[in-house]
């Protein structure tokens, strides 16, 4: 389960990349230091530091994201908040599947699988009722919020 603060509003970040950029390398400073936990609002929260290879560039980038265990599997949600588009993460996955993650102190390559609509359609709920927040990104988009599933490689 994960615990993020229904008051965060991260929408403010989504539409500022330079604000959302700096606000990602101060939670994965935090998250380095820390042993992979962080405070503030994703504070009791299960995150993970997510390296993936730009879809266009090529270059290695880094996100933190919460995850989310469902029936076993490791997952993750390209809510971007609710925002009109997916994430930048979510171009890098469908482009390139193969990553790597930062679990706690542990940091493994994954393979990641995008749910179809079927299955993303049964775990959606899931994911919600563990992380609540993730109902009302839905609700403020038009998009499918994708889902994606990583396995240890």
């Amino acid at each position: 389960m994960t615990d993020i603060d229904p008051d965060f509003d991260k929408s403010e970040l989504v539409a500022d990349v330079a604000a959302l950029d700096n606000f990602n390398r101060n939670v994965v400073e935090e998250f380095r230091a820390n042993g992979g936990k962080v405070g503030g609002p994703f504070e009791g929260g299960t995150l993970l530091l997510l390296h993936t290879t730009g879809a266009r560039s090529g270059q290695p980038r880094l996100s933190p994201l919460a995850y989310l265990e469902v029936d076993g599997r490791m997952l993750i949600v390209g809510s971007y908040a609710g925002g009109p588009k997916d994430p930048a993460w979510v171009h890098n996955l469908r482009a390139n599947p193969k990553a790597r993650i930062e679990v706690g102190t542990d940091a493994y390559d994954v393979v990641s699988r995008e749910l179809p609509a079927d299955e993303r359609d049964a775990a959606y709920p899931k994911i919600v009722e563990a992380a609540p927040v993730f109902a009302e990104y839905q609700a403020k988009t038009s998009r499918a919020i994708p889902l994606f599933e990583l396995v240890r490689a």
